[in-house]
């Protein structure tokens, strides 16, 4: 079982910018993806960007070129440093660990960007 716990949420003004990071710890596999989704209020679940032991990233359109995910493998942690910040970005960030075919999920942090 994998935990995630998260921090770097907040209140933020347009245009602000926040870090997000996220560490794991327990039984994970070396090979796995770790990354963020965000779910606002009366919405589904999104992808925001996640990125693979490899480097490898897929991130939202609606984030690119304002959110950079990065990651440490040695501290089993990811990081989403986000720019630019508009309204339409509040939202409860999920960090998300993936590995043979299993998640998890954080329990979230709240991100919200006032106009």
């Amino acid at each position: 079982q994998v935990q995630l716990v998260e921090s770097g949420g907040g209140l933020v003004q347009a245009g602000g910018s926040l870090r997000l990071s996220c560490t794991a710890s327990g039984s994970i596999f070396n090979i796995n993806t770790m990354g963020w989704f965000r779910q606002a209020p009366g919405k589904q679940r999104e992808l925001v960007a996640v990125m693979t032991t490899g480097g490898n990233t897929y991130a939202a359109d609606a984030t690119k070129g304002r959110f950079t995910i990065s990651r440490d493998n040695v501290k089993n942690t990811v990081f989403l440093q986000a720019n630019s910040l508009k309204p339409e970005d509040t939202a409860v960030y999920y960090c998300h660990f993936a590995a043979l075919g299993k998640t998890s999920w954080g329990q979230g942090t709240q991100v919200t960007v006032s106009s």
